[in-house]
């Protein structure tokens, strides 16, 4: 089936086109259609004309076997066919509720925050999640773990796999880590990664973080139009391979506190209008207390809602999980006779699980009524 899709099956392709190709890194038919005619012009040197033909007969070719959509079709058969769309489960049921059942693939969600909210451990837990069986709300797939910031590791992966009752070797081996040391090569080895993906069954592809590379390269804003033109090739281009290889992609993001909100949350993700038009799914994570709570900002069908949920052993939680935890603990202390009446008055703040955390009041910080991120840094789009 494969051999079916290569280069020199194409009409009109011949062997000096396919060696211009595949030296620049396109191997088969879909990575044309993942890189288009205006890339494929820009790295092979061929003119624009012959680009966008060569990939216009790719995607006819690709749409008549079924591989991808039809340029034209009812509605009903888009219906019909996001019912087979895959999901992947968080592991919680705050989250799935969030998601409606999990982390899509064929779309990129974005999650932004601030540091120490959940990012990181969100994207340890869905690396798991992502391998167990689809009766498990999995995918049984592996995961390309993009790494710009260095804050994977394995260690917690081993911790949440037994969390889960699963094989930690199992689970490490089918993770592929790729650390990304500028903004450049955090691009190649995106446009590299077509082959990794169909020869290790990659369903999940995680950014982490997607944005942190570009910003600490591109300083002031004389190098915002730069900027924004490269970290816009590499946002759509992972979406593009999220929708042709029918993969989840999850991407983390920065944020900002942006100087002039008197009222409400003042914190603004990176990226502006290129990062949030790209993006299928934005969700911000923030810290609440000991919880977090995570709010669906944008979303092509979601209502905007938010959840509560933690962090532990097994990496996201529902917060009544740690709760329950905890809850145990002052139950287990045998307390001296003569405060008998100071624990009967506490009582019931143990059984409701709240001994341990503030007040419900003082744990959320500032409302929760998040508006609508701006369009960002002054972009130049």
């Amino acid at each position: 089936m494969e051999a079916e899709y290569k280069l020199e099956n194409l009409a009109g392709v011949g062997p000096v086109t396919t060696k211009k190709l595949t030296d620049a890194g396109v191997h088969n038919m879909m990575d044309l259609i993942v890189r288009g005619p205006v890339e494929i012009t820009e790295i092979t040197g061929m003119d624009r004309e012959t680009a966008e033909k060569i990939v216009n007969k790719a995607r006819v070719q690709l749409a008549e076997a079924g591989l991808i959509a039809q340029s034209f079709e009812s509605a009903s058969d888009i219906y019909k066919r996001r019912q087979d769309i895959g999901k992947i489960t968080t592991g919680t049921n705050c989250l799935d509720t969030l998601f409606e059942g999990g982390i899509e693939t064929q779309a990129l969600t974005e999650v932004y925050g601030e540091f120490g909210c959940g990012k990181t451990q969100f994207c340890h837990t869905m690396c798991v999640m992502v391998q167990r069986s689809p009766e498990e709300g999995g995918l049984n797939g592996s995961v390309l773990y993009i790494d710009s910031e260095n804050t994977f590791r394995p260690e917690r992966i081993v911790t949440i796999a037994n969390a889960h009752g699963l094989d930690p070797e199992r689970i490490l081996d089918n993770i592929i880590v790729a650390r990304a040391y500028n903004s450049a090569h955090q691009t190649l080895i995106l446009e590299e990664s077509s082959n990794l993906i169909k020869e290790n069954n990659i369903k999940l592809i995680v950014a982490d973080s997607a944005v942190g590379l570009f910003r600490s390269e591109y300083l002031g804003r004389g190098t915002l139009a730069a900027r924004q033109q490269k970290l816009n090739h590499f946002v759509h281009l992972l979406s593009r391979i999220a929708e042709t290889y029918n993969c989840a992609a999850v991407a983390t993001n920065q944020v900002m506190a942006s100087p002039d909100v008197f009222f409400g949350d003042p914190t603004r993700p990176i990226g502006g209008n290129v990062v949030a038009h790209t993006s299928t799914y934005r969700v911000y994570f923030k810290k609440s207390g000991k919880k977090r709570i995570a709010r669906m900002v944008d979303s092509p069908h979601h209502p905007e809602e938010e959840v509560l949920f933690a962090l532990g052993a097994a990496g996201v939680i529902d917060p009544e999980d740690a709760t329950a935890k905890k809850a145990k603990k002052p139950a287990a202390a045998a307390k001296p006779a003569k405060k008998a009446k100071k624990a009967k008055d506490d009582a019931p703040e143990a059984e409701a699980g709240s001994a341990d955390e503030p007040p419900e009041e003082e744990r959320v910080e500032g409302p929760t009524d998040v508006p609508e991120p701006p369009g960002g840094e002054g972009e130049a789009e």
